[in-house]
C-alpha cells in the first residue's frame, strides 16, 4: 500500500500543476454562466468509515434537493455543466483529495453517508481501502446515468439493482486488489474501455 501512496502523491500534483490551466479556465467560465459557488462540496464517507468533504467542479444550478440519484437529463444541470460531466473534468478537483489523502487515483467510488449507513458484516470490507477518484464499479456502470433515465423510479432501480451490484464489485476488487490492478484499471479509465472481468461481480 506504501507504493499506492508514493503513487497517489506524485501523481496527484503532477496532476495539479499540469491542469492548472484547465482549472482556471473551468472557474472562470462557471463564474460566468452559473451563478454561485465554483466547486460543489459534500460529505462522502471514506477510509476506515471516516466522513470528508468530496470536491468537484459544480455542474447543477445551486439546489436544496436531497436527492442523491442524477439521471443523464437532470434538470438541475445547467449546459456547460453537462459538458463537464460527460467530460468528467468536474471530478479533476479530487485531485486535491488524493493530495489530502482522503482518497486515492483508484478504490470503491464514495458514497454519501445515506449508503455508507446502509453496510453491514463484510460488506464493511469496502472501508478498508481508500475511496477512488475511478474504480472497478465506475467501469462497470460508465452510462448509470442514461441507464436509470430509462428506470419507471431510477431512485428503486439505483437501491435494488445498481448499488447493491457496485457493492459487490467494491467487495471484490478489495480481496483482489494488487497494484497492477490498479493500473489495470487507470489505463481503461483512460481509453474509456468497460470493465468485464467476472471475477468482480
Amino acid at each position: 500500500m506504501k507504493l499506492k501512496r508514493i503513487f497517489d502523491i506524485f501523481f496527484s500534483v503532477i496532476g495539479l500543476i499540469i491542469l492548472l490551466p484547465v482549472f482556471l479556465l473551468v472557474a472562470i467560465i462557471i463564474k460566468i454562466t452559473m451563478p454561485g459557488p465554483v466547486f460543489f462540496k459534500q460529505v462522502r464517507i471514506g477510509y476506515k468509515r471516516k466522513p470528508f468533504d468530496i470536491y468537484k467542479f459544480r455542474s447543477m444550478i445551486v439546489n436544496k434537493s436531497p436527492v442523491s440519484v442524477t439521471l443523464k437529463d437532470d434538470k438541475r444541470i445547467t449546459r456547460f455543466g453537462r459538458f463537464l460531466r460527460k467530460s468528467k473534468i468536474d471530478e479533476l478537483p479530487q485531485l486535491w483529495n488524493i493530495l489530502k489523502g482522503d482518497m486515492s487515483f483508484v478504490g470503491p467510488r464514495p458514497d454519501v453517508p445515506e449508503y455508507s449507513l446502509k453496510l453491514e458484516g463484510d460488506d464493511r470490507i469496502i472501508f478498508d481501502v481508500k475511496p477512488g477518484l475511478t474504480g472497478a464499479d465506475s467501469l462497470f456502470y460508465p452510462d448509470e446515468e442514461s441507464i436509470l433515465k430509462y428506470q419507471k423510479d431510477p431512485v428503486k432501480y439505483y437501491d435494488t439493482v445498481i448499488w447493491p451490484h457496485k457493492v459487490r464489485i467494491n467487495k471484490n476488487y478489495v480481496k483482489n486488489w494488487s497494484f497492477w490492478l490498479d493500473i489495470k484499471i487507470i489505463i481503461y479509465t483512460l481509453i474509456g474501455k468497460k470493465l468485464n472481468d467476472p471475477k468482480f461481480n
